[in-house]
């Protein structure tokens, strides 16, 4: 997937085709669709134009990186939203050295279905050593 900055001034997630070999018998499945029983499958993938939670997790991250301009840590959260999704991704703001000094930050992006950006935030700074352990 990339991110494209149209001329609406919103980003829109793109994806990619992939190569998905030889299927078999596959029955009267597309290409690279997933059966309802298997792992990952979640109504309103790509042929609704919807991202799945995996996906949307994905766009988010690599939005949040590329809107920074910072290297991502990784995805957080991933939560179904009215009207599409919300993601937290962690930065890292500030290298130190040692490691232990680095900023981190949490970003909190929101997404449509369809995953074009609404807003993105930064709703917590601090550094690594003073994480927090609690509830995850």
């Amino acid at each position: 997937m990339s991110a494209k900055r149209p001329a609406s001034g919103r980003y829109v997630v793109e994806t990619e085709e992939r190569d998905t070999g030889d299927l078999g018998d596959a029955g009267d499945l597309e290409a690279g669709e997933p059966e309802t029983g298997e792992p990952g499958f979640e109504p309103g993938g790509p042929e609704t134009g919807e991202l799945d939670a995996a996906s949307a997790g994905g766009a988010g991250l690599r939005l949040v990186s590329e809107l920074t301009g910072k290297e991502a840590e990784g995805v957080t959260s991933v939560t179904p939203a009215d009207d599409g999704w919300l993601v937290e991704v962690e930065i890292v703001e500030d290298r130190r050295i040692p490691s232990s000094g680095d900023m981190l930050a949490v970003y909190r992006v929101e997404m449509d279905k369809g995953g074009s950006l609404l807003s993105y935030r930064r709703i917590r700074r601090y550094r690594r050593s003073n994480a927090d352990f609690g509830e995850a």
